[in-house]
C-alpha cells in the first residue's frame, strides 16, 4: 500500500472539524476506496484555545496557515478559513509553490482569483479542487468536469444559496414578512457574518461564476453576473405567484448566447410543479442541460457541516487515488474570455407597483407599457390602500431591457408610487 496521504486542515469551523470526524470516524473506509490511508498532520485556526467539541490534541498546531502549507508532512492543504483575499489566498498560493495539492471550499476566492489560482496551480503541476465552495454536498463540480464532459452545456441553472430558499419558503408557509424570517434566519445561524453576502445574492453569484466557467470554458468572470438580492420580495409576491401557479426562488442562471455569456442572479417566479418550484427550505438544486444528455437534475443539502465535509473528503479521496485534472476542467490558457450579455432571451415578466388614486393612472401605466414594446398578458388592480392601489401584471414575453425602459419611463410620471418590482418569470 502507498504511504499515508497527509492532510494540514486551516480553518476549524463546522466544515473544518466535519471533516476531522470523518477522517476519524471513516479510517477503514478512506482506506480500501482510495488504496491509502488518510492521515491529518497539523491544523491551524484563529483561536488555539476554543472548544470546538473535539480532540485535537494529537495534531500539530500552526498559527500561520502559510506555514501549515509549507510544512514538509503535509501533502494536501485543506483551506477552509473562507475569504476572498488575506490568509486564505496567501496559504493556498504558499501550498501550491511548496508542491502541495490543494482542497478548499472557498467560492469567494475562487470568484476573484480563480484564473491566476489555476495558472499557478497548473505551471507547479499541482490541482486545486472545490467541489465543497458550490452547493455544499451536491457533486456539481464532479458532474461537470466528468460526467457530462463530452457534452455541450447549453443552460446551468439554480437554488445555490439555502439561507434564501429558506426565507422564502418560510415566507410562504408562515404568512411573515421578510424581516421577521430574516430575524429566524439570522437566529438559526443561517445567515454569513455579513448577511447581504447570502440576502443580497452575492454568495450564490459566487457559486454561478464558478459553474460557469466549468460549463462553458469561460475565463472566471464575477463582476459579469447581474445580481439582485429577495430583500424587496413582498407576502404579497409570494402571494400572487402561488395564485398564478408560481413559486419565487433566487435562482442563478447562466447561458451562452449569441450575444455572450449571461450570468444572473436573481428572484425569479417558476412554476410550482418543476423540480425547482418544489424545492423546501435550506436544500439546494442546480438543474444542468446539455446536448447530449437532456436536463440532469441534482438536490442535496446546500450547506451544513456534514454536506459540506463531505464534499471536501470526495476531493481528499480523488487526489489519494491519483485522479489529476487542470483546475476548470480544461487547462487554464485555454479558458476565453466571454463577452457579457445582459438577460437578451425574452420571457414573460411579473410587475408589481402601486398607483395613486387619480383619474387615468392605470391607462397612463398600459400606455407606457406598449410604447416600450411590452404586451400585457394578465392584469389585477386591488382596492386602494393609503391612496395607493397595488397592480399586479403578467407581460407576454419580453426583454429585460424593454421591462426597463418602460419602468424607467414610469418613475417620470407621478402616478406611480414607490420602486416597481420585477421579477423574470423562468422556464424550467
Amino acid at each position: 500500500m502507498s504511504h499515508p496521504l497527509r492532510l494540514g486542515i486551516a480553518g476549524l469551523g463546522t466544515v473544518g472539524v466535519g471533516v476531522i470526524k470523518i477522517v476519524r470516524q471513516q479510517a477503514a473506509l478512506l482506506t480500501a476506496r482510495t488504496g491509502r490511508e488518510v492521515t491529518i498532520s497539523a491544523i491551524s485556526a484563529r483561536s488555539r484555545g476554543k472548544d470546538r467539541g473535539v480532540n485535537l490534541s494529537g495534531y500539530d498546531w500552526e498559527d500561520d496557515p502559510v506555514a501549515l502549507a509549507q510544512r514538509g508532512d503535509v501533502d494536501v492543504y485543506v483551506e477552509l478559513m473562507g475569504g476572498s483575499d488575506g490568509p486564505a489566498k496567501a496559504s493556498i498560493e504558499a501550498a501550491l509553490k511548496a508542491g502541495k495539492d490543494v482542497v478548499t471550499a472557498n467560492k469567494a476566492l475562487l470568484a476573484h482569483h480563480g484564473q491566476e489560482l489555476a495558472e499557478l496551480a497548473e505551471a507547479q503541476g499541482r490541482v486545486i479542487r472545490y467541489e465543497a465552495a458550490v452547493a455544499g454536498g451536491i457533486p456539481i463540480i464532479k458532474a461537470l468536469t466528468e460526467g457530462l464532459a463530452a457534452n455541450e452545456i447549453t443552460r446551468v441553472m439554480g437554488v445555490m444559496n439555502g439561507t434564501c430558499n429558506y426565507i422564502l419558503t418560510r415566507m410562504e408557509a408562515t404568512g411573515q414578512g421578510y424581516n421577521a424570517l430574516f430575524e429566524e434566519a439570522n437566529k438559526l445561524g443561517y445567515l454569513e457574518a455579513d448577511p447581504n453576502l447570502d440576502v443580497g445574492g452575492i454568495d450564490a453569484g459566487h457559486k454561478l461564476s464558478i459553474l460557469s466557467t466549468l460549463a462553458f470554458g469561460t475565463k472566471i468572470d464575477f463582476d459579469g453576473v447581474e445580481l439582485e438580492g429577495i430583500q424587496r420580495i413582498s407576502l404579497e409576491d409570494i402571494r400572487q405567484a402561488a395564485d398564478m401557479g408560481y413559486r419565487i426562488k433566487l435562482l442563478g442562471v447562466a447561458q451562452m448566447t449569441g450575444r455572450g455569456l449571461e450570468q444572473r442572479m436573481s428572484p425569479c417566479l417558476v412554476p410550482a410543479d418543476s423540480p425547482l418550484g418544489q424545492l423546501e427550505g435550506g436544500t439546494n438544486m442546480v438543474v444542468v442541460e446539455g446536448d447530449s444528455v437532456g436536463q440532469v437534475v441534482l438536490r442535496g443539502a446546500g450547506a451544513g457541516e456534514g454536506p459540506t465535509a463531505s464534499a471536501v473528503m470526495g476531493d481528499v479521496c480523488d487526489i489519494a487515488r491519483g485522479i489529476r485534472y487542470p483546475v476548470f476542467g480544461q487547462t487554464a490558457d485555454s479558458l476565453k474570455p466571454a463577452p457579457r450579455a445582459q438577460s437578451t432571451l425574452p420571457a414573460p415578466y411579473y410587475l408589481r407597483m402601486g398607483l395613486r388614486d387619480k383619474p387615468g393612472a392605470l391607462a397612463k401605466v398600459a400606455s407606457i407599457l406598449g410604447e416600450a414594446g411590452v404586451s400585457i398578458n394578465r392584469m389585477r388592480q386591488y382596492g386602494h390602500v393609503d391612496d395607493s392601489a397595488p397592480v399586479l401584471i403578467v407581460t407576454h414575453k419580453t426583454t429585460r431591457a424593454d421591462i426597463d425602459a418602460a419602468l424607467s419611463a414610469m418613475e417620470t410620471t407621478d402616478v406611480v408610487t414607490g420602486a416597481p418590482v420585477a421579477l423574470r418569470i423562468e422556464s424550467v
